[in-house]
């Protein structure tokens, strides 16, 4: 059997967040013949594309055509296994999430490799979005994301508020300005979303530049191995609807999430050497690909107020210290569409600047066969005692007695950093500062998977940011050659 073969200058691994800003940047030059592949389906069929659209639900339920499922275990001690979920449509999780667009903070970006100074990461953050609600330096004006804080507050998020002024907290006017986000104090979310419309970067970048004749979308495609010759990606291997095909390419861009970007390195060789070799996998680059991810634990206590379901999934959050209270507003079956509306929400108590550090691994060398995901969170003391206080600060807010036994425990599906970049010194790096995969020519990692540290904010915004930075730099390099 003839396997067909594609040629691009630029191939993009998935069409989620950082995937569409990539391809939107690449393929701007129409000389740059790229193409982008994409597990899940596109957005042609009218309904998926008002699920993805839909900023009062999340279409993550079940029965959704739009995610992908992993089993995942979230501490070391006890059995705590849940099932987490990735966008797996154009748009990624960007096209399913809260809308939640709230920046990382100014001292997050220290511990990133030179080139990415807040200064430096500040014009992509504007560059990504227009502010509807603020203007000024810290914001942008012209960027294809909008976004907007919600004025008119549901009563149980009226409620939080009116609860924490009581308790002393002040009122942030704008979690996304550097000069305040850092105090402790509550503030409206930064959303991307606008009148009950989500626009996530696959609808904001993607999508307008999909007339282009340089820019093919290759949907419901899954990728499932990288050629690397010598030290060199060459090619990637992929399963579509026509069945098998090889993409070759002189630029491979890996865009798949923090989860599917280290399991494809992982099945093409890149990663700790005797894992690889225990699953049969021929080693191609001894790098430390999972080694240590990390993700915002989150307790989930329950509030005192009735649920409103039909509106963001998030109004107001507070943030104290390492801590970030989220008073959700309905129940986590309303915002998908699966329980009674006047189930009673929760209050999530997240640790924002966790210590504890997960592992991925890679369990077999079949790629329908997922990686293995540890992200035990309750690894470091220190992270427990943070959480605790937070759940006394959430009875606190809502004039309840502590919880007496554990809240149950929850993830906020933000997991980063499953191949770092870092400086050319750093044992922990698996990519440089451009994100290109260390020891391999034209392989670059641009997507969760790139963060040195979780942030300190939900990552989405910051996500979009790195995407638009990197790609934004080394388009200016493919055009000064």
């Amino acid at each position: 059997m003839t396997v067909p073969t594609l040629h691009s200058d630029v191939l993009v691994v998935g069409a989620g967040s950082a995937g569409s800003i990539v391809a939107e940047l690449f393929s701007s030059d129409p000389a740059c013949a790229v193409t982008v592949v994409e597990a899940g389906p596109g957005l042609a069929d009218p309904a998926l594309a008002a699920q993805a659209a839909n900023g009062a639900r999340l279409p993550i339920d079940a029965a959704s055509r739009l995610v992908r499922r992993y089993d995942a275990e979230l501490t070391c001690r006890t059995a705590h296994p849940v099932s987490i979920v990735r966008g797996a449509v154009v748009g990624g999780s960007g096209a399913v999430n809260g809308g939640y667009f709230c920046r990382g903070l100014p001292a997050d970006f220290a511990e990133f490799p030179p080139g990415w100074s807040w200064p430096q990461v500040l014009q992509s953050f504007r560059a990504v979005e227009t502010d509807l609600d603020f203007d000024g330096p810290q914001h942008g004006s012209f960027g294809p994301i909008p976004v907007r804080r919600s004025r008119e507050l549901c009563t149980g998020t009226s409620q939080f508020v009116d609860s924490v002024a009581r308790c002393g907290f002040g009122w942030i006017d704008d979690l996304n300005d550097a000069t305040a986000a850092a105090r402790s104090g509550a503030g409206a979310v930064p959303l991307n979303i606008v009148d009950g419309v989500r626009t996530g970067p696959g609808l904001a970048f993607l999508r307008p530049a999909l007339a282009r004749t340089n820019l093919a979308v290759l949907t419901d495609t899954q990728a499932v191995r990288i050629d690397i010759a010598g030290q060199r990606a060459v090619a990637v291997e992929v399963l579509g609807p026509q069945g098998p095909a090889r993409l070759t390419a002189d630029r491979i861009i890996l865009c798949a999430g923090a989860i599917g970007s280290a399991h494809l390195l992982m099945l093409s060789g890149v990663g700790a050497e005797a894992m690889l070799r225990e699953v049969g996998v021929r080693v191609r680059a001894v790098l430390p690909v999972g080694a240590q991810f990390a993700d915002h634990p989150e307790w989930l206590v329950a509030a005192g107020w009735p649920g409103t379901p039909g509106r963001a999934v998030l109004e107001v959050v507070l943030h104290h210290e390492e801590l970030e209270l989220r008073p959700y507003t309905s129940s986590f079956g309303a915002m998908v569409g699966q329980s009674d509306p006047v189930e009673r929400p929760q209050i999530g108590v997240a640790l924002m600047q966790p210590r504890a550090r997960g592992r991925l691994s890679l369990v077999s060398a079949d790629p329908r066969v997922p990686p293995r995901i540890e992200h035990r969170y309750d690894s470091e003391s220190e992270d427990l005692a943070a959480l605790r206080r937070g759940v006394e600060l959430a009875g606190a807010i809502v004039g309840a007695k502590p919880v007496e036994a554990e809240p149950r425990w929850s993830t906020s599906q933000h997991l980063c950093g499953t191949a770092p970049m870092g400086s050319d010194d750093d044992p922990d790096a698996v990519l440089d500062p451009q994100c290109r995969v260390r020891g391999i020519d034209g392989l670059w990692v641009i997507d969760g998977s790139a963060l040195p540290r979780v942030p300190s904010r939900g990552p989405h915004a910051t996500i979009a940011m790195l995407a638009h930075r990197t790609a934004t730099t080394l388009v200016g390099q493919d055009r000064m050659r």
